[in-house]
């Protein structure tokens, strides 16, 4: 009886538990208790509350009026973004789990922090930064602090209510990086904003200029400054400036003018700005070329010249220089100088201003001219046979020269300024009368000039004919209407040179090679030079006979002949004779295989090497004789229990003959005596098939390899000899 009370009390207990998680898993948890919210950044606040058992998350929500905004977390802190600067928010969170949410906490009041200034910062001169900004909503006062950004040096911090200030005393050309929040009347800071900003670089120092006067640029240079990027440099000359831009610590100002004083300076730069420039540097260049030079002959053998004044010149050197290369100069700080001059000569003047930039650019040269005199000794060469190249020496005073060839032909003049005249158009073989005149505008022609006789060359000869007199010798013919000249010819090709000379009008080439080809041109000569060669003509020898002519038989009626290349030569004919008949093939190849060949036969051996355009060489060789016949009518005989005899019909009985037996049981050789036409071979086992060939043999010992090869099989069916013959096979096989 206790016992089963005690089991409806424990069944009871049991679906009170139930029953309690039951209702517990379907209820809603406790309402969360906020301990605090702040706020550390301009956009969110910050909640921090006790956990609430049984929560799953928590719904924080910041309520701004009739606008809030609600965010999910799962656990304390959690923060609520997406609000707006300096506003006072009521907050509430919430306990959420699978039975529902909780009802909101009591609301706590959190207003969010200032936002942070936005800053607009320069650098109006290379040791001050300027900042600036615009008003903050519900902002008290501002903190902006300035730091070297390598972090040297000490933190710079200011605190105003302005919306405006500036660091000076910094270091130029230097980053530095500035630091400003808000804040407000109760002193709590907003939110941070940072900016990176250089200082304008200083100055350049130790400025130079460097002045090429040649060239006239100038090279300016200077010690770098620290944080600059870039420089300019100008070069101011009144209302003309030069400038050039450059990253390192030189630059070059090209295109200055002569006679004229520039002030150059350096500016620096980088991303902050100008530095201030640098105190200018004078730069007076070279003068100007002198102008208005005036050239005069007051008075015989003497000279004045004279110019205007150059501005910065300080000192004039004048230079005169004549036709023959001697150069006199005069040094002075006047206007003008004088010179000894003589007759016949041409004179370049030119002046030089100087000052301690250096020499002035080269100005106008002028030249003046006296009388000109005759060229004497003048060279007349002939070039060909219609064409003298006159050449002499210049003389004094001559502008132009005038070359005149008086003969048979005619006039020929040429007109030209230089030492030298090209006579063309000559006749060849004919005597002219050669004269050289000069000239000037100043003092006309020199008439008086002595003439010189000069003969052309002889005219060309023209090739006729070409005869061939043997088979490496051949006659040139040709037309020449020369007075007196010897004539060469030559035939020139691949394979060399070949000469021939005659002062008639034929000569003969000989020891000309096989197989070539030449192109033959005739020249005359004379005391007056050579004539231009005739024109060419094609002389082609008959090709080379090959050297080396091989003969090889393949089969018994098959040869092959192989020769070495002949030169010339494009095809070949190759012919083998005797009285049984002929055998001949026509090849481009070096070789030709030859059938129809009689065993045992002497031949002639015949070859041509004919070249592309018929010409033809007949070549002969030493004789051919063609290998002996193989024997006919290999028959084999038993010869008791062990032997075989093996018998042929020889084709010569002077013949020596080799006999071969190849079977699987073993491979059998016998030679016999000269004269006989059977040979035998004991103790040879039966019952086996064997490859039986008999082969003539050669002076030299050498087997033919192209006789018939018959197949025999032996029996051993005792002593009797039966033959059986197979026919349909490559092979005649008999069965003994």
């Amino acid at each position: 009886m206790c016992d089963a009370k005690s089991q409806s009390l424990i069944l009871v207990g049991l679906l009170f538990n139930c029953l309690e998680m039951i209702f517990s898993a379907n209820t809603a948890p406790d309402i969360p208790v906020i301990d605090q919210a702040y706020s550390k950044l301009s956009n969110s606040i910050t909640v921090e509350w006790r956990a609430v058992p049984g929560a799953t998350s928590y719904l924080l929500t910041a309520q701004d009026g009739d606008s809030f905004i609600e965010t999910v977390v799962t656990n304390s802190p959690g923060t609520v973004t997406g609000l707006k600067p300096a506003t006072l928010y009521r907050i509430t969170i919430r306990s959420i789990n699978s039975g529902g949410k909780s009802q909101p906490s009591p609301f706590r009041k959190a207003k969010t922090v200032l936002a942070a200034p936005v800053l607009s910062v320069s650098s109006p001169s290379c040791d001050s930064i300027a900042v600036s900004w615009r008003a903050v909503y519900m902002a008290a006062g501002f903190s902006v602090s300035l730091m070297r950004s390598d972090g040297l040096g000490r933190m710079l911090k200011e605190n105003t209510t302005n919306t405006s200030l500036i660091f000076k005393n910094l270091d130029p050309g230097t980053l530095y990086t500035i630091k400003a929040y808000a804040w407000n009347v109760n002193g709590i800071p907003g939110d941070d904003f940072t900016y990176n900003q250089r200082t304008s670089p200083n100055a350049p120092a130790d400025v130079k200029v460097a002045f090429n006067s040649g060239a006239l640029r100038a090279i300016v240079s200077w010690m770098p400054t620290e944080g600059a990027l870039t420089y300019s440099v100008t070069a101011s000359s009144g209302l003309l400036k030069l400038k050039c831009n450059t990253s390192s610590a030189s630059c070059m100002v090209p295109s200055l003018q002569c006679g004229s004083e520039y002030y150059v300076s350096v500016t620096a730069y980088n991303d902050a700005g100008a530095s201030k420039p640098t105190d200018a540097v004078s730069l007076k260049t070279i003068p100007c070329a002198p102008v208005n030079i005036s050239i005069e002959e007051g008075e015989p053998g003497r000279l004045l010249v004279s110019w205007s004044h150059v501005n910065f010149g300080h000192y004039y050197v004048v230079f005169v220089k004549s036709d023959d290369g001697l150069e006199v100069h005069c040094n002075t700080s006047r206007t003008q100088c004088r010179f000894q001059s003589d007759c016949g000569f041409t004179y370049f003047i030119s002046i030089f201003a100087y000052n301690k930039a250096g020499q002035s650019p080269l100005g106008d040269v002028f030249n003046y001219t006296t009388a000109p005199c005759c060229p004497s000794d003048f060279r007349a060469v002939v070039a060909s046979s219609d064409t003298v190249r006159v050449t002499w020496a210049p003389v004094r005073g001559a502008e132009i020269y005038q070359t005149s060839a008086a003969g048979r032909g005619g006039l020929r003049l040429c007109n030209d300024t230089a030492t030298a005249c090209t006579l063309s158009a000559l006749q060849c073989d004919t005597r002219y009368s050669i004269t050289v005149y000069s000239f000037s505008e100043a003092r006309g022609s020199n008439t008086s000039c002595a003439s010189k006789d000069v003969a052309t060359a002889p005219c060309s000869p023209e090739i006729k004919s070409i005869s061939k007199e043997a088979l490496s010798v051949v006659s040139v013919h040709w037309q020449s209407n020369n007075e007196a000249a010897t004539y060469i010819v030559t035939a020139r090709g691949e394979a060399g040179l070949w000469h021939c000379t005659s002062s008639g009008n034929s000569c003969t080439l000989i020891n000309l090679p096989c197989g070539s080809a030449f192109s033959v041109s005739a020249i005359a000569r004379s005391p007056a030079g050579q004539s231009l060669p005739s024109y060419s003509v094609p002389l082609e020898t008959a090709p080379c006979c090959p050297k080396d002519l091989i003969l090889t038989q393949v089969t018994q009626s098959v040869t092959n002949v192989s020769w070495s290349v002949g030169m010339g030569a494009r095809t070949y004919v190759t012919a083998l004779e005797s009285p049984k008949g002929q055998a001949k093939c026509h090849t481009l190849q070096n070789y030709c295989l030859l059938g129809c060949i009689a065993c045992s036969t002497n031949y002639t051996v015949s070859l041509k090497a004919i070249s592309e355009t018929g010409l033809t060489s007949s070549c002969t060789y030493q004789g051919y004789s063609s290998s002996a016949c193989c024997p006919s009518g290999v028959k084999l005989y038993r010869l008791g229990n062990n032997g075989i005899r093996v018998y042929w019909r020889a084709s010569d009985e002077t013949m020596n003959y080799n006999t071969d037996l190849h079977g699987s049981k073993g491979n059998f050789t016998c030679t016999p005596s000269s004269g006989l036409s059977h040979c035998d071979i004991t103790e040879i086992p039966c019952g086996d098939v064997y490859t039986v060939v008999v082969s003539p043999v050669t002076d030299k010992g050498m087997k033919l390899t192209f006789c018939p090869k018959k197949i025999y099989s032996v029996t051993c069916s005792g002593s009797s000899v039966g033959m059986v013959i197979y026919r349909g096979k490559s092979n005649a096989e008999q069965h003994i």
